[in-house]
Parts: structure tokens; C-alpha cells; sequence
């Protein structure tokens, strides 16, 4: 039993090291569905500094989450959009979007 716990801090501390922080879900979020440009993530995360946003995505595609597109136009255009392996979060994703819609109901 002792090892199963401790097994499962390992897998949860893991997950939390790549989808762990303030906006990496929320940003997720936003790709679910169709890849988005830099400019499109931060207009639908007012919140976010520039500089976070940059710093979110890297580490997502670091983490082999996330793809990142640069496309050779004037200016640049980069696009944003999940990896193969990226995609296996979207479960997990509409899973906190279940909870959160009960929770919200809860309170």
C-alpha cells in the first residue's frame, strides 16, 4: 500500500511539474480545439503578461505538449497548436472543466 502512494506522488508530482502554475490549463484550454496564434491566446487572456504567456508556452513545448509554428511572413506569424502526445490531455482537460462547472454548482 506504502508503495502505491508513494508511486502515485511520483505520477502526480510529474503532472503537476508539466501542467502545474497559474495559466498552462487555461492556456490548453484555448488550444483544445484549433491551434491559435500568440496574439489570439493573449486577447483571450487579458490577464496574462506577455512575457508569462512566452514563458507558459515554452515550457509546454519543452514538455513535448505543445507545437509551435512560425510561419515566414511579414511579420512573423506564430501559431500555437497541441503535439500528439498534447492531445492525450484533452480528456483530462474536459475532466476539470466537468468538476469545476459542479463546483460551481455546490457553492
Amino acid at each position: 500500500m506504502t508503495n502505491e502512494l508513494t508511486q502515485g506522488t511520483v505520477f502526480v508530482q510529474a503532472t503537476l511539474k508539466v501542467l502545474g502554475g497559474k495559466w498552462k490549463i487555461l492556456i490548453l484550454w484555448h488550444l483544445k480545439d484549433e491551434q491559435k496564434r500568440f496574439s489570439e491566446l493573449k486577447r483571450l487572456m487579458p490577464e496574462i503578461t506577455e512575457k508569462m504567456l512566452i514563458q507558459q508556452l515554452r515550457e509546454l513545448e519543452k514538455d513535448g505538449v505543445v507545437n509551435r509554428t512560425v510561419h515566414a511572413n511579414v511579420p512573423p506569424k506564430v501559431e500555437y497548436s497541441f503535439t500528439e502526445y498534447g492531445l492525450t490531455l484533452k480528456p483530462v482537460l474536459q475532466a476539470l472543466c466537468n468538476w469545476g462547472e459542479n463546483h460551481l454548482k455546490r457553492s
